[in-house]
């Protein structure tokens, strides 16, 4: 089989931070990387699991819900996902991401979806690990641009 294109990324040299994963179409998908790659420091589970309601909730309730396409974790628990429509400008992703992860770090609630019959793993949330986790990426992309969407940076 051939390498997949995000196979192809040293990610000994990827640092935390917001990149241009690849463009297929209308599709932007971007790699939002919380987590250096390999050195031990990953997203727990429960921690993870209730970032991905949140921000999978927070996006499709956005003014940018119509070109939201998907909200999801790496595998590797390094980061998440998102696949966006490019009829949202690069700019104006980096920013909904600002604003959706600062949401995110002052939530006040409980973990949307997280009831037996809304999530295949209920009982698995961590919603202040979910908003530490915010508030941590969030610090790294408060001054991120659009040309810090290149993974050669």
């Amino acid at each position: 089989m051939e390498k997949i294109a995000s196979f192809t990324v040293d990610h000994d040299k990827l640092e935390p931070g917001m990149y241009v994963s690849r463009i297929d179409g209308d599709i932007i998908t971007y790699d939002i990387r919380m987590k250096k790659p390999n050195k031990g420091d990953y997203l727990e589970c429960a921690a993870m699991h209730a970032f991905e309601h949140l921000f999978a909730t927070c996006a499709r309730n956005s003014k940018y819900s119509d070109s939201v396409i998907y909200v999801g974790p790496m595998g590797c628990r390094t980061g998440f996902y998102l696949l966006m429509r490019d009829n949202v400008s690069q700019s104006e992703t980096i920013d909904f991401v600002r604003e959706t992860f600062d949401f995110m770090s002052k939530f006040d609630g409980e973990t949307p979806g997280s009831k037996r019959k809304e999530c295949g793993n209920y009982a698995e949330h961590d919603i202040e690990g979910a908003k530490l986790e915010a508030a941590k990426i969030l610090e790294v992309l408060k001054d991120w641009t659009v040309e810090d969407l290149s993974y050669e940076r």
